[in-house]
């Protein structure tokens, strides 16, 4: 637990109670309310969880004014330049960055469990040709527990590591094998003498009818999304692992239930919602008209990419992932693709104009991960799947560390109680 020096004088009705204040390596204090209901016969009142801390975490941190992320103390965009995704996992997972030998065994580690259960093929086939890749997602990996028993005792910390590996393996399997289920292709098995990365574009690209090779670029472009999207703190999936996990539920369920959270468009759903957005721009010529929209107080049109919740500066992810864009945009050109052409001009004229400067919306991660995917060829449908893939290791290091906390006790919240006080039942002959 962090360190205790100040306490906070409540009253209420009377009755004085001193709360502990904890003080953080890093971000604001945090008044600790644990004894409040005990002490003082209240609760307190926070929808949202928004002024709420639900746990101790050392794994990644955000400060949305100064547009600071954070992994285990390293900056992200320092971590989205020089390394790369399995290597963020690494860190992640076990809070160092490895060391050479290391890396190796924990990317050969990774490389061997990339294959699913043969039987477990039947599952995409029991889904509508038309299924929604997510959903195809979280019922596959919820299955997982029925095929792999040995991974799913929590209080054993191998079985806890195991775990840990599989899925870390075999999600890009899971979300490349719903893709090609949900464009009527053969499945593509994995390739060991493959990256990370390219193996999973591989999955997805190839056929049997000819050969694949992945371009480099569009691999490196592929892990930076993966590395962008690993950790983003205590997000509403990452609490919905957190609050599973509470129960004791096992890992595979647990991941199930983020991914089904993350599926909620207000959470996984922004780079899809931003390129319909472009679409429904249409022609760079009507991009001014957009804007207009967007500084319209009265209208409710918003330029979806732009700005984000969190982050009340320049979202510190989208820097690395405007390069990339720009490389991927090159190499495959934008002259065809009337959408890429609106998000570039788009980009540009938003940049240039002091509105957005001072409203503080920049383009943010969202914004330019849609890009590089609509130019890599995937449909919209698969845009959360891939942050799924990308949030997978995110997920399973704070199921790690809460199962190993002291303080863990099963979630349960609060509520503000506003319905009927205790009543009479009335038969039915007399209502």
């Amino acid at each position: 637990m962090a360190e205790t020096q100040k306490t906070a004088t409540l009253k209420v009705d009377g009755t004085t109670i001193d709360l502990p204040v904890h003080s953080p390596t890093a971000g604001p204090d945090v008044i600790d309310i644990r004894k409040l209901y005990a002490q003082g016969d209240v609760f307190t009142y926070d929808p949202g969880f928004t002024s709420t801390a639900a746990c101790e975490s050392a794994i990644t941190f955000i400060d949305g004014e100064k547009g600071v992320l954070l992994h285990r103390g390293y900056a992200i965009g320092e971590l989205a330049e020089k390394s790369h995704y399995l290597e963020v996992c690494y860190l992640l997972l076990y809070g160092e960055l490895p060391t050479a030998a290391q890396l190796e065994d924990f990317t050969q580690r990774v490389t061997m469990h990339t294959m699913l259960h043969e039987q477990m093929h039947y599952f995409f086939r029991g889904f509508r040709r038309d299924a929604h890749p997510m959903a195809i997602m979280v019922g596959v990996v919820g299955a997982m527990a029925a095929f792999y028993h040995d991974s799913t005792d929590i209080n054993d910390p191998w079985q806890r590591e195991v775990a840990s590996i599989r899925m870390i393996a075999k999600m890009p399997t899971i979300a490349a094998m719903a893709f090609k289920y949900s464009i009527g292709q053969p499945f593509v098995y994995p390739r060991n003498d493959l990256d990370y990365a390219s193996n999973f574009l591989n999955m997805c690209f190839s056929v049997p009818a000819q050969d694949y090779v992945v371009d480099p670029i569009l691999s490196r472009a592929m892990d930076r999304i993966f590395t962008l999207h690993a950790d983003h703190e205590q997000n509403a999936s990452t609490s919905t692992v957190r609050l599973a996990s509470s129960s004791g539920a096992n890992p595979f369920a647990c991941i199930a239930a983020g991914i089904a959270c993350l599926w909620g468009p207000a959470h996984g759903g922004a780079n899809q919602a931003c390129l319909e957005m472009l679409r429904e721009i249409g022609t760079v010529d009507r991009i001014p008209e957009f804007i207009a929209r967007a500084k319209d107080k009265d209208d409710p049109f918003r330029l979806m990419g732009f700005g984000h919740r969190v982050y009340k500066n320049f979202d510190p992810r989208a820097t690395v992932m405007k390069e990339s864009a720009d490389e991927v945009l090159e190499l495959l050109g934008v002259e065809n693709n009337p959408t890429l052409q609106v998000a570039k001009e788009l980009e540009k004229q938003a940049l240039d104009d002091p509105y957005f400067a001072e409203k503080k919306l920049f383009p943010n991660v969202d914004f330019y991960s849609g890009i590089i995917l609509e130019a890599m060829g995937f449909p919209t449908s698969m845009f959360t799947p891939i942050f799924a893939l990308s949030r997978t290791v995110g997920w399973i290091s704070q199921w790690k560390e809460q199962l190993d906390d002291p303080a863990l006790k099963i979630g349960r919240p609060r509520q503000l109680y506003t319905g009927e006080t205790e009543r009479a039942y009335v038969e039915v002959e007399s209502r």
